[in-house]
């Protein structure tokens, strides 16, 4: 998310930034506050507190205005007790009991903090079905912070508002994605903690278009790739309540992430009853969804017993290797697409492209026609590693039709292979870890190549721009050795062909008549300096 439109926008980032710090510096002061991941999980459910306690405030106020408009009295008693005692909200927003309320937190006095905290979230897990599980009964009286520290704390939280620094979406996600970075930046992909980045959700998103139906993560994090759909489809005029999220989160303390996350965005969901993985307890076991999005754990060990081993994710294909769970994700997602149409895009280490220990099992997907794109990224987008990726799409349906208003040509037996790894050109800044990142015209580049190579009038067999991208026929690939690697695909250009090398020869020349002065300088230098001290350089 960038404020570099205008100074003024400018200015209300460096704010939030530096009440964010300040929560921080309070935390990492104050005793009793236990690990970077408590202190985490404290600062995350504050602001939960914080954010959807403002929205139930807009959501009476609108109410109100509501109601004055069809010339209802709202203060009146009987009024009252009809629509505010009781109140049902349409846009997400949570009908808070009074204890849950930030209007009560804020009044509440310093000594009593930890207790009202604690009391508001008992009160929210009890009354919002939806949000059972999003919080660790005590989270604030175990720790007990000092009635100076809670306070503090309480009061830098309560500067965060939507009417003091823009729009829900804008506020919500700076300021969670502020911690979710810190803590992923502590973590690695293995520890089940993995930050993706907007600009890699929205490039999923922008390819496989889920803006109706079933959506399903089956390692979905904090939740990241369901809001970003959101966002896209509210961005195309859509209505996301025509989005059905499924998900699994075999982390906790993430799952516990994702379901305040999706919460405060008022989108509903299916997260299952409790965290687990997806491999060993399949919470959505015999369902089938229209879009999934992921970006599963790289290369993730441990993850196989013996109970898996005749398990019917693939049973049409071969066991993955105990060793590497790439492919059983693709196994597991495939399972969980809709027979006909269901689409599929998720990220891969790139090593799952050409694995001799999965090869049977790549072949088959390659036969079975499975496999539709197979699109290399850049280096270095990521916070916690710094390695290319692939994102995958997997489409059940190859054969062509309507899809979203366009209409498909069959492209069975083909597959597109896109390189994007020379598109490093949009640095990040003042970030520690992220150094590039795909802009909003190469998110929209990469999917019109896409979406075209799928569309009546291409011709697939000749699809193909040098260094970018090529449509691949499955006789190819087998001649290849059922390798995925778009290298082995894509035609790239020797440009040392294109060198003049007159003009380069003198630019190298220069460069070394400035390199050997400046030898020259530092070893006159040298000598001059043992001079001075009597000791002479012959």
């Amino acid at each position: 998310m960038e404020y570099i439109v205008a100074k003024k926008t400018t200015d209300k980032a460096i704010n939030i930034d530096n009440i964010l710090f300040n929560c921080r510096d309070i935390l990492r002061a104050a005793r009793n506050s236990g690990s970077f991941f408590e202190k985490r999980d404290m600062m995350l459910t504050l602001v939960f507190l914080r954010f959807i306690g403002e929205k139930y405030e807009d959501g009476v106020e609108k109410l109100r205005q509501t109601l004055i408009e069809k010339g209802l009295d709202p203060d009146d008693e009987n009024i009252r007790a009809a629509f505010f005692d009781d109140a049902t909200f349409t846009d997400g927003t949570y009908n808070l009991q009074k204890e849950a309320r930030w209007s009560t937190i804020i009044n509440t006095p310093a000594p009593s903090l930890n207790v009202a905290l604690d009391t508001a979230l008992h009160s929210i897990a009890t009354n919002s079905p939806q949000l059972k599980g999003c919080f660790i009964e005590g989270t604030f009286t175990t720790r007990n912070l000092a009635p100076n520290d809670i306070k503090k704390l309480v009061d830098e939280v309560n500067k965060i508002s939507h009417k003091a620094f823009g729009t829900e979406k804008d506020l919500i996600g700076r300021v969670y994605e502020y911690f979710l970075k810190e803590f992923a930046v502590n973590a690695t992909k293995e520890e089940g903690e993995f930050y993706t980045p907007h600009d890699v959700v929205q490039l999923i998103a922008s390819m496989i278009e889920p803006y109706e139906g079933t959506l399903y993560d089956p390692a979905c994090g904090s939740g990241g790739m369901f809001i970003q759909s959101a966002e896209l489809v509210k961005s195309r005029q859509g209505d996301i309540s025509r989005i059905n999220i499924y998900g699994q989160e075999k982390d906790a303390a993430t799952y516990r992430l994702a379901k305040m996350n999706l919460a405060l965005r008022g989108l509903s969901h299916n997260l299952g009853d409790t965290n687990d993985s997806s491999f060993t307890h399949d919470l959505h076991k015999g369902l089938y969804f229209d879009y999934i999005m992921a970006n599963p754990p790289f290369n993730l060990k441990g993850w196989y017993n013996d109970n898996l081993k005749n398990d019917a994710r693939w049973a049409d294909y071969e066991t993955p290797p105990e060793s590497n769970a790439n492919y059983a994700w693709i196994l597991h997602m495939l399972s969980h697409l809709k027979a006909n149409d269901g689409v599929a895009g998720f990220l891969l280490a790139n090593g799952a492209l050409n694995d001799s220990d999965t090869l049977e099992i790549r072949k088959k997907l390659i036969q079975n026609d499975k496999v539709e794109a197979i699109i290399v990224l850049p280096r270095e987008l990521f916070i916690t590693t710094d390695i290319s990726v692939t994102l995958w799409i997997l489409n059940q349906n190859k054969r062509g039709g309507k899809y979203h208003g366009r209409n498909l040509r069959n492209r069975e037996h083909e597959i597109l292979f896109m390189d994007l790894r020379q598109w490093t050109e949009n640095a990040v800044k003042n970030e520690n870890k992220k150094k590039v990142q795909l802009s909003t015209e190469q998110i929209s580049k990469a999917a019109e190549i896409y979406h075209k190579w799928q569309s009546e009038g291409t011709d697939g067999a000749n699809y193909a721009v040098p260094e970018l991208y090529r449509s691949v026929g499955i006789a190819e690939i087998e001649a290849k050795g059922w390798t995925l690697t778009p290298s082995k695909y894509i035609e790239f250009v020797d440009h040392d062909l294109k060198i003049d090398y007159e003009k380069e020869m003198a630019r190298i020349q220069n460069e070394m008549k400035e390199i050997i002065k400046q030898e020259k300088l530092s070893q006159q230098m040298l000598e001059n300096a043992f001079k001075g001290i009597g000791y002479g350089i012959e």
